[in-house]
């Protein structure tokens, strides 16, 4: 079922800025790192930055899907996002993208020749949202288990893109 949701893929990945980038290597083995996520933009492309050198390159290099999952317990908020990832080695690029913090794993800044950018081009999205506290939450669990209903999680469903 396709959602409409009133927070935006961009507004929930701010809140937690981290995933977990998933990849699948050629023995089919599956592999998720935490990356930093740099910018969302109005297409609802994510980018981020690495290593040209890395594992998860030569990962997208021969098999181009990926998925990433954001999770903030604190606020019940989770975002599945799958997709099809770019390297962009363009200077440029990744110029307009460049955010100082950057420089604790890239000392060189955009000098560095292994320098890279990714962008994942979102194919889908689901979201579980359950804005009310764990207080809350365990308050409707036990209300459902005494009742004999089933626990309402809140709001979840495909994000229409």
């Amino acid at each position: 079922m396709e959602t409409n949701t009133n927070t935006s893929i961009a507004a929930m990945i701010k809140d937690v800025g981290i995933c977990m980038f998933t990849t699948v290597d050629e023995a089919g083995k599956v592999t998720s790192r935490p990356m930093a996520t740099i910018h969302v933009d109005e297409n609802n492309n994510i980018w981020f930055f690495t290593n040209e050198f890395s594992e998860k390159i030569h990962d997208v290099s021969r098999d181009n899907v990926v998925n990433l999952i954001y999770s903030h317990p604190g606020k019940n908020t989770y975002l599945d996002i799958h997709g099809t990832c770019k390297i962009i080695v363009d200077k440029s690029v990744m110029k307009t993208h460049w955010n100082p913090m950057m420089k604790a794993w890239f000392p060189a800044g955009l000098d560095d020749p292994k320098l890279c950018m990714l962008q994942v081009i979102t194919q889908d999205a689901y979201y579980w949202n359950s804005s009310a506290n764990r207080m809350v939450v365990f308050a409707g669990m036990f209300k459902a288990i005494v009742k004999g209903e089933k626990y309402a999680e809140g709001e979840a469903g495909k994000v229409k893109l």
